[in-house]
């Protein structure tokens, strides 16, 4: 085997055709877009280098075939939070060999060992945990937009390197076609319609306004029960939201406010992968002109619910229940959309997990982020989870 750096070119170009070679006959996969993987790495588009660095490889085998890939990565900002520095590892992708798994796991950590890392969490995205976060251990239907999709072999790959589970996760799916519970939405309407709230969905022509509450509720709810939480920065909210402008609906993104001060927030795209399944990573010009006539002929039926947040102090009020109403409404015009995919919620956040179920989802996916101590003999911690949910 020959673990390669990717450090030119055509490195690049080896990396993002590895999933494309090991996925070619599963029908379920969906090839995340080219375009959305080179901004990961690429320091002018993502925020994080300006605190972190990464490092990329790719294996080939004896007879120069490509059979794996892997990042490493490092935020300095949140590894200095940790116990022990810890770095990450994303974007794997492997042939259903250990030995194979193991050049790549171990390549990364002899780099992430280089830079002062004393761990790594895996797989993770040199980003924000919305986007490819979590190696999916059951559920393996279609996958959302920038939601992780792996063989099941995967997950022995990762525990018999030795990673140990971080934290749990799941995605929960709520049919559109079935009428919502009559309690949940009474009380969801008497939230609604308080006069001390208001509810307004994004508009582009105010998204700088909306970018600044974005960012302010954020950092307030995910601070209050997140360990070791990094504070976002409005610049990457903004560029997140240009990143997706082509497939935003301002009707999908929603601000509560009490008395004018933003409280809670709720973020939701159409499912393009509904779409770009049929693109194979490419959006060359052909592509596009196929990418604008599918969205027009509405073949995306499916959104993804990537977060919601409440500001503590109005938690347990019915804000949550209160957007959702407001959802509901605007699905009601929008009749082609059948299924929302909320992906994904934590076993560190039951309360949110309560409001899904409380709507009538239910859970369809589960996911794990492991941990890998490199000193063998250190003693382990998961991530803490509340004692209602243990």
């Amino acid at each position: 085997m020959q673990i390669i750096p990717v450090d030119n070119k055509q490195g690049g170009k080896d990396f993002l055709a590895v999933p494309k070679i090991l996925y070619r006959n599963d029908p379920v996969w969906v090839c995340p877009l080219d375009q959305d993987i080179k901004r990961i790495f690429n320091p002018d588009e993502n925020t994080y280098f300006k605190h972190g660095e990464a490092c990329r490889w790719i294996l080939k085998d004896d007879d120069g075939k490509l059979i794996g890939r892997i990042a490493a990565f490092i935020d300095y900002k949140s590894s200095a939070l940790q116990d022990q520095a810890t770095g990450g590892v994303g974007f794997f992708e492997c042939v259903n060999d250990q030995d194979t798994a193991n050049e790549l796991f171990n390549t990364s950590v002899v780099w992430l060992k280089g830079k002062g890392m004393e761990a790594m969490d895996g797989p993770v995205n040199f980003g924000e945990t919305d986007s490819y976060w979590g190696l999916l251990v059951d559920g393996f239907t279609h996958p959302s937009y920038e939601i992780a999709y792996n063989p099941p072999y995967y997950q022995d790959l990762f525990e018999s390197y030795g990673f140990k589970i971080y934290y749990k996760q799941e995605g929960f799916h709520l049919d559109l076609s079935r009428e919502f519970p009559p309690r949940f939405m009474k009380i969801a309407e008497w939230v609604a319609k308080k006069p001390e709230y208001s509810f307004r969905h994004f508009t582009w022509k105010e998204q700088e306004k909306f970018v600044k509450d974005f960012t302010e509720v954020f950092n307030i709810a995910w601070a209050s029960f997140k360990e070791n939480f990094e504070p976002l920065e409005p610049e990457y909210i903004q560029k997140t939201i240009q990143k997706a402008k082509a497939i935003i609906d301002e009707e999908f993104i929603w601000f509560a406010y009490r008395d004018g001060k933003p409280i809670a927030i709720y973020l939701m795209y159409p499912d393009v992968n509904m779409v770009s399944k049929h693109l194979n990573g490419k959006l060359h010009l052909l592509n596009k002109l196929k990418f604008f006539y599918l969205l027009k002929r509405k073949t995306i039926t499916r959104t993804r619910g990537v977060l919601m947040g409440v500001v503590p102090k109005y938690q347990g009020l019915g804000i949550e229940s209160a957007i959702i109403w407001n959802l509901v409404e605007v699905f009601k015009k929008k009749p082609h959309y059948k299924e929302i995919e909320f992906s994904w919620v934590g076993d560190f956040n039951p309360k949110m997990r309560k409001i899904f179920i409380s709507v009538g989802s239910v859970s369809a996916k589960h996911y794990i982020t492991y941990r890998y101590l490199f000193d063998r003999e250190a003693s382990y911690k998961r991530y803490p989870i509340p004692e209602e949910k243990k």
